[in-house]
């Protein structure tokens, strides 16, 4: 039960900053600082703890690579969804319930986007959290941290750089991003954390 008390906290806090800088008034392009850093402080608080994953797809490519009980992983990704609910509901109240207009995204593209974001994430954590290589290493927070700030910056304006289906329920919850296309999120942040950790298992074939 802690793991996954661990997990709905950093879901929230992490969705909480998401809305916070990014709906009216946010922070502009220092946007994606922000979500960012607040991942990395967050893999560092509890990545002891539950393995900080904060990601339904980094638990997939976790689970994949071998470094998740299958027990763990629906009660990980409630956990993840749980915390987005409930941190989009404070955004609301705490912007004054705005109205905000969805941002207008293209489907192949923001697929591809989102599938590319998505891959280079879990194959970072993977490589620096899970392999027997880089294991005890003090950096791997700034590392995960540091590939969203990228990806975002990178892929952000065409699919809005979820890369992370319970970011995509949380924005969706907020209006930032149309019901309609939650489908594309989920799709392509499974589909990436899948191909990373059969990537990394190809790569790295006797770190089991």
């Amino acid at each position: 039960m802690k793991k996954y008390i661990v997990e709905f906290i950093g879901m929230f806090l992490f969705v909480l900053t998401v809305g916070m800088v990014v709906i009216d008034p946010g922070i502009g392009n220092l946007a994606p600082i922000a979500i960012g850093s607040v991942l990395m402080v967050l893999v560092y608080a509890g990545g002891h703890v539950s393995g900080g994953h904060y990601n339904p797809a980094v638990t997939l490519a976790v689970w994949l690579r071998g470094r998740c009980k299958t027990a763990d992983v629906i009660p990980y990704w409630v956990a993840q969804i749980a915390g987005a609910f409930a941190a989009s509901y404070v955004v609301l109240y705490l912007k004054g319930n705005p109205t905000v207009t969805p941002a207008e995204i293209k489907v192949v593209p923001s697929l591809i986007a989102e599938f590319i974001g998505t891959f280079a994430l879990c194959y970072v954590v993977l490589n620096v959290a899970t392999a027997k290589a880089t294991a005890g290493n003090s950096n791997y927070g700034l590392a995960i941290g540091f590939t969203v700030v990228v990806m975002a910056f990178a892929l952000g304006g065409i699919s809005g750089g979820a890369f992370n289906p319970a970011i995509a329920t949380g924005i969706t919850v907020m209006h930032i991003e149309k019901t309609s296309n939650l489908w594309i999120y989920l799709a392509g942040d499974l589909a990436g954390g899948a191909l990373a950790a059969l990537t990394f298992k190809f790569i790295n074939p006797e770190d089991k």
